[in-house]
């Protein structure tokens, strides 16, 4: 993985680099499997793949909070590393995915000794709060057509084709809603012919109508 693509890699001292590079882990994970469940994992760096860093309901329904894919880094498996964090983030693989773990401790100590790497982790906090923000925006103010919209047209840009392969229930977890009021909304989708539903999937028949109803007003 090339480290020098982030801002803080080409700033750090020789023995700052050297101790980044020796204090990385190399882990691979399965579609499905569990990245980080509160447990401290450290920083991760996204080599291949596609991660899914999600919330619990109070009812226990999951909410996408965000998306990491190739390059994107997780800075919330870090959290016991981070001063005044007290928040329950977890982590999936969407996709067979390789990552590189900085471990806490590292992380920690480079925070500490490294103006660059803290510079970076102070900017990658504020991005996914942002992140954060807009989600917790669109869950209360956002219409549900739209939403839904926009995470058909999200999910075809990930699979580079109009034909998605991915659940009702699937679908449901990432806006943090149940599965039948997605199922009514597709099948609605449907009726107006922005999308075909198939077993196991969604199929987009109207890219534009999508795009439209996705920034529709709230």
């Amino acid at each position: 993985m090339d480290f020098a693509k982030y801002s803080f890699y080409d700033k750090l001292t020789d023995k700052e680099r050297e101790f980044f590079l020796a204090s990385l882990r190399r882990r691979s994970f399965g579609a499905g499997q569990d990245v980080y469940r509160g447990d401290c994992t450290g920083l991760i760096f996204t080599e291949r793949g596609r991660l899914c860093a999600y919330t619990l309901s109070a009812e226990g329904r999951e909410i996408t909070l965000y998306r990491l894919t190739e390059e994107d880094v997780c800075l919330f498996s870090a959290s016991c590393a981070l001063e005044n964090t007290d928040f329950d983030v977890f982590v999936r693989a969407e996709t067979d995915t390789d990552i590189s773990l900085l471990s806490a401790d590292a992380f920690k100590k480079l925070s500490e000794s490294s103006l660059a790497f803290s510079s970076f982790v102070n900017a990658l906090a504020m991005r996914r709060f942002s992140d954060v923000m807009w989600v917790l925006d669109s869950v209360l103010n956002k219409k549900f057509d739209a939403r839904l919209a926009s995470l058909l047209l999200e999910e075809r840009s990930y699979a580079g084709a109009d034909r998605l392969h991915i659940t009702h229930e699937r679908l449901a977890a990432h806006l943090g809603t149940v599965r039948e009021a997605v199922s009514r909304m597709l099948k609605y989708f449907e009726g107006e012919g922005l999308v075909h539903i198939f077993r196991g999937g969604v199929e987009i028949a109207d890219v534009k109508a999508l795009e439209k109803l996705a920034i529709s007003e709230k």
